[in-house]
């Protein structure tokens, strides 16, 4: 009889251990919740978002970002790779041709080390000796895109005299992630319409103003606006590889409620979308598309 009160005992030390193992195994295998990649908002509620390029072959682009150092991932039916400070969207479609020749001539990224890429096979072309530590990469569809290394001299940025911004001095600091946002730069005209840009972006989006390297620019979380003069006349962006830029916003609702009476006209008026997230839809004086939301931290 008491053989058998000890083999039962055992039988239920046993699968109490087996349970608890078992959880425990689960516990740890379970992936935890991501983090968004997304910068903290600045105190007008603003941050980089989305970089949405429109392409031919969405698996050969998202390898592409993915071989930057990304993270592939899927939101609702739309592929996107995650890098720190910006989410890049990518859906099919017959872009009428790349960023060259547009406002928004190019987007740039920094990355600790060039050589590194290249060990894993990515073509960078680098500039001359003269600006170390600067290259591009070309996504399969020809879209350059900038890249700098912890090495390179002119990644830096400088508030205008009698403004601060913590925020903005990661760009004074080596990265230590695979792959983060740095810049995208707009070709404006003439210098009246640098200076123009320069005021709207601060105004509009609670910008930092300031330089970037040479170029007068504009600090968001997640973002530098960097604004140059046209070699010659630009184009609208709408309808190239990178379709539109997005700017992620808290309290979208009463952001754009605020645009309005700051004069600024929306292309698309505040509305839900189906995953129920905030959307709206703005041009720059210049031709930039703006995509606002409010909701992408969730992927």
């Amino acid at each position: 009889m008491k053989s058998d009160h000890r083999s039962r005992f055992a039988v239920l030390v046993g699968a109490a251990l087996l349970t608890s193992l078992t959880v425990a195994a689960q516990t740890r295998s379970a992936p935890s919740t991501p983090r968004s990649p997304l910068a903290a908002p600045n105190a007008a509620g603003v941050a980089m978002g989305h970089y949405h390029f429109v392409v031919r072959d969405v698996p050969a682009n998202a390898r592409f970002w993915t071989s930057l150092g990304g993270v592939t991932s899927k939101a609702g039916e739309k592929t996107i790779v995650k890098l720190t400070d910006v989410i890049i969207v990518l859906t099919e479609g017959q872009p009428s041709g790349v960023s060259e020749g547009t406002v928004l001539n190019h987007v740039a990224f920094r990355v600790p080390s060039l050589a590194a890429l290249e060990s894993r096979g990515v073509t960078i072309e680098r500039l001359g000796p003269e600006l170390p530590g600067i290259g591009s990469a070309r996504t399969p569809e020809g879209e350059r895109v900038e890249l700098f290394e912890n090495a390179a001299t002119n990644v830096g940025f400088t508030p205008d005299v009698g403004l601060k911004d913590p925020i903005a001095e990661r760009h004074n600091k080596p990265i230590g992630v695979p792959i983060a946002s740095h810049h995208l730069h707009l070709y404006l005209p003439d210098e009246a319409a640098v200076a123009a840009a320069k005021t709207w972006y601060a105004k509009t989006f609670g910008g930092t103003p300031g330089k970037r390297w040479r170029y007068d620019a504009v600090d968001l979380p997640g973002i530098n606006v960097n604004l140059g003069v046209a070699p010659k006349p630009a184009q609208p962006m709408k309808g190239r590889t990178l379709d539109h830029i997005g700017f992620e916003v808290t309290n979208l609702a009463a952001f754009t409620k605020k645009l309005a009476t700051m004069g600024v006209r929306l292309d698309e008026p505040y509305h839900r979308n189906a995953d129920g997230g905030g959307e709206a839809r703005l041009t720059d004086p210049w031709g930039t598309s703006i995509e606002l939301t409010e909701g992408l931290r969730r992927w």
